[in-house]
């Protein structure tokens, strides 16, 4: 399949490369001083009050309720705070999911005797109730949508208002409210709140249409697109809340993005009660094209309605004019030209705000996906605010936008109810024409690893999710044919989560792939062979179907560090989740989607840390860790400098390992990102040597350190241009302090005072976890091994045979091994042997035997005597598997 698109899709602010000015892509009116515009805007940010917890709704919403004793807020607001770097969760945190109530006294403009007042409502999370005044106004079903309510017949122009909002966040069940609106599951937190801002609107009661899904009501498309000219077709949609016929002019103007108009059009319309529309048909001469990063240029389209003796309403939305194509074989081109698109995804959290969010919190995040060398965003796994969707616009990034259609349609098994149904398919048109005139916006994805239930815990059979991401897609068509439709897969062709076995391939239009090669997938250090096969065989069983990647990545924890990537074990529902491994896992992925032409885009997953309350994993509690950047913003993982390498041209080095201070080896692997063909590397002055930076990665392995400081600079050019890093770490000095391996730990860390580095040096065996914890589940009762220190034995390295090479000085040396039978299944003839350079320093003998059963800590010492800086340990098994736990040197 090969699928076209030409279309000016709506952008927002301006064209950063020909200065224009801004534009809100959501066609904001501002309260205007004179009578000209004919809408009033009055900003409701401040004063409300809030009560967390449900209350009588008789009661609360009156206007005399007693509500003073409620907390103070300005909305945004949302009474959510979840997702800490700390193993538990603290005191400070609020994952509070249920009904949250707001109340403010408005102070109402006076109006005239055909103005309407309306309710706009940005974002309310999940379900809001409204009223006015004591009266119920309206109920929205959905977190992410704007709405408006018409509230003419119970306001009071010129007098006080009571608006009171029922918000509710409830975690859905299958008997429940929040059960029969998406989403229904996934591995994201819903905060509750009016976490998006809200205005009251006063307009005229004919013109352009307010209450069209919470959109525009204006939609401007460029139909067809050439050097010379470019046809523009606009739609407009009216509504006469009157009850006689209006007779109104329309004046539709195209200006550039200095504001010189290039286009105009003006004719009379007859409205009658009720709803009507009008296609205006315009011609813009030599246009300027919206073309991604490198010039995102933007028009305006404005619509001015006038009716004699009543001032004029003008409506403006931005228009970007580009032409866009996706081939199966060649991936995306746009404006004619190839682009390998290579993004992010991105949650719309921060932390300490939740989903309360400024304009300026939004253009912060884009600024550093712009800095990442980024030229696409998948908004996952919903809609995004306008001004999320603005700084996309601006920046030129090519868009993924999603519809939450997340894990399941029901929770009780079966397709879905019909309630659900409604609810999508009203989520899915407010998206759309809310957003219709992004430019950036090149698709809609109408569904997200649909059919993942069982992963969440779904009970019975697994539902069928088929049924209703084809009606979406329909849906989808229907209101938008030019842009095509997608939705992302979590499980064709695996077994890790039993699925209704619907083929779900060739639903939309394109499709991505949520694929986690060497974090979910097993062997996750040949995650290149295997990604690399992967993706070829789907290309292969869908030749004629446009793919992409749309997850891929690995958690990355900021204070858990590894000696050796491809040593421990990978803990990837649980912890440590070292941020070397998080790189590696990057190192190792992007090639095999940078090397193949049909992979039309890839977004990492996930540009920020962000929160779930599945998780407890790595340094975080309620956190998903496999973002580029930390949930707050402050800190750029070793990962980012990976991607900012391969993808900004803006020369730079980067040193990674700059959190890893104090190093538990007298050796270390020096790693450096770069788009330098090539690096110096001294440590303390001395010059180490100078490698190429294949692939922009610089490496010096097995660097020695002197105990104490090591300051390590490296250098390059590019282009000419000197580039730098530099960095101090600490040695270990081994005489003292010994060494300490953490044996099958994938990270380093302090146990009863003694610093371990994780497991490295070593050939040979598997290392293995003592309690592997599912995603989402936290074992009610580990295990644990009787011993001083348990917490060694978390992780263990066993097999037939294998060998520890330790880099240790020349001299005596007394080492302690730990090990222990982990399974009270193993053989009472098995044994394990110990060598020390060859030579044999513990005899066969049966750990359990030894140690007093199974789970039980025994230590094994012995002398050695270490020549030319190396100490060999060979562990061998007879009728079973050798073990070892750790191992610890010490003069």
């Amino acid at each position: 399949m090969t699928i076209f698109a030409k279309g000016a899709c709506a952008m927002l602010p301006a064209l950063l490369c020909c200065g224009a000015i801004a534009i809100p892509a959501h066609a904001e009116v501002t309260r205007s001083a004179s009578a000209e515009s004919g809408r009033e805007v009055l900003d409701l940010s401040n004063g409300w009050r809030f009560h967390l917890g449900d209350l009588d709704r008789s009661a609360a919403v009156l206007p005399d309720f007693a509500d003073t004793a409620w907390q103070t807020v300005s909305v945004p607001h949302t009474w959510n705070r979840i997702g800490e770097y700390a193993l538990e969760r603290s005191p400070a945190a609020n994952n509070v999911q249920g009904a949250g109530w707001y109340r403010l006294h408005v102070a109402a403009p006076k109006a005239g005797p055909r103005d309407r007042q309306y309710l706009d409502f940005a974002g309310v999370g999940k379900i809001a109730d409204i009223w006015v005044n004591g009266t119920h106004v309206g109920r929205h079903e959905g977190a992410f949508a704007r709405f408006r309510i018409d509230v003419t017949s119970v306001w009071k122009p010129g007098q006080d208002n009571i608006v009171a909002v029922r918000a509710d966040n409830s975690r859905p069940s299958a008997d429940n409210e929040s059960g029969q609106v998406i989403p229904l599951s996934g591995d994201f937190f819903v905060n509750g709140g009016i976490y998006r801002g809200v205005k009251l609107v006063t307009a005229r009661d004919a013109g352009v249409d307010l209450l069209d899904f919470g959109g525009p009501g204006v939609y401007a498309q460029a139909n067809a697109i050439s050097p010379e000219r470019a046809d523009i077709d606009v739609l407009v949609r009216f509504r006469n809340q009157g009850t006689v016929k209006r007779s109104l002019a329309v004046i539709t103007v195209i200006r550039d993005a200095q504001g010189r108009p290039v286009a105009k059009q003006s004719q009379a319309l007859e409205l009658s009660p009720g709803q009507d529309s009008r296609h205006v048909n315009l011609s813009v001469a030599k246009p300027h094209l919206w073309n991604g990063v490198a010039d995102p240029y933007l028009y305006t389209v404005s619509v001015e309605t006038r009716e004699q003796g009543a001032a004029g309403e003008t409506v403006s939305v931005p228009l970007g004019v580009r032409s866009f194509h996706f081939d199966p074989k060649a991936g995306f081109s746009l404006n004619g030209q190839h682009v390998k698109l290579h993004g992010v995804s991105r949650h719309q959290d921060v932390m300490g705000k939740g989903w309360a969010l400024s304009d300026e919190d939004h253009a912060r995040d884009m600024a550093m996906i712009r800095e990442l060398g980024a030229n696409t965003v998948r908004q996952a796994h919903y809609q995004h605010a306008d001004a999320w969707s603005d700084e996309a616009d601006k920046a030129g990034m090519v868009v993924w936008a999603e519809l939450p259609y997340v894990t399941t349609p029901s929770l009780s098994g079966g397709k879905g109810s019909e309630h659900l149904w409604a609810n999508a398919e009203q989520q899915l048109r407010e998206q759309i024409r809310q957003n219709f005139n992004h430019p950036s916006i090149m698709m809609w994805s109408v569904g997200n690893e649909v059919d993942s239930a069982k992963g969440f815990g779904v009970q019975g059979e697994p539902p069928q999710p088929l049924a209703l991401l084809k009606h979406l897609n329909a849906i989808a068509k229907q209101e938008d044919p030019a842009r095509p439709t997608t939705f992302a897969d979590c499980c064709e062709g695996l077994t890790m989560i039993k699925t209704a076995g619907e083929g779900l391939a060739g639903t939309t239009d394109l499709i991505g792939y949520n694929r986690y090669y060497g974090w979910y997938m097993p062997n996750q250090t040949d995650a290149r062979r295997q990604f690399g096969e992967a993706l070829d065989r789907l290309h292969g069983d869908h030749p004629s179907l446009p793919l992409s990647v749309s997850e891929y990545g690995a958690g990355g924890a900021l204070t858990q560090h590894s000696d050796n990537v491809r040593a421990g074990f990978v803990n990837m529902a649980g912890r440590p989740q070292p941020e070397e491994f998080e790189s590696f896992v990057h190192e190792e992925t992007w090639p095999v989607i940078r090397e193949r032409d049909f992979v039309f885009a890839s977004w990492i997953w996930n540009m920020f840390d962000f929160p779930s309350d599945l998780r407890q994993e790595g340094d975080a509690i309620d956190l998903n860790t496999k973002g580029l950047v930390s949930f707050d913003r402050k800190t750029r993982k070793d990962a980012f400098y990976y991607y900012k390498a391969q993808w900004n041209p803006e020369p730079m080095m980067h040193l990674t390992g700059k959190r890893y201070v104090s190093r538990a080896y007298p050796v270390m692997e020096v790693k450096a990102y770069s788009n330098a063909t090539k690096a110096r590397l001294t440590i303390n002055g001395k010059a180490i040597g100078e490698v190429p930076c294949t692939d922009r990665i610089c490496v010096w392995p097995a660097v020695a350190l002197v105990p104490g400081a090591n300051r390590a600079v490296v250098e390059g050019a590019v282009n000419g241009v000197g580039v730098k890093d530099e960095m101090v770490w600490t040695g270990p000095d081994p005489v003292r302090s010994g060494i300490a391996i953490d044996a099958g730990d994938l990270a380093g860390r302090t146990v009863a005072g003694r610093q371990f580095g994780s497991d490295d040096f070593v050939t040979g065996g598997t290392p293995m976890v003592l309690n592997m914890e599912g995603f989402g589940r936290k074992l009610a009762n580990p295990c644990r091994v009787d011993g001083p220190t348990p917490e060694l034995f978390d992780f263990w390295r066993e097999g037939e045979s294998f060998s520890y090479a330790i880099p240790v000085p020349d001299g005596q040396w007394k080492v302690t091994v730990l090990t222990f039978q982990p399974s009270p299944a193993a053989p009472a003839s098995a044994t394990m042997t110990v060598s020390a350079n060859g030579a044999v320093v513990v005899p066969a003998f049966n750990i359990a035997q030894s140690a007093g059963g199974a789970l039980k800590a025994k230590a094994l010492s012995f002398p050695v005597e270490v020549h030319g800086g190396t100490l060999k340990l060979d562990f061998a098994g007879a009728g079973g598997k050798a073990v070892v736990a750790a191992i610890m040197l010490n003069k």
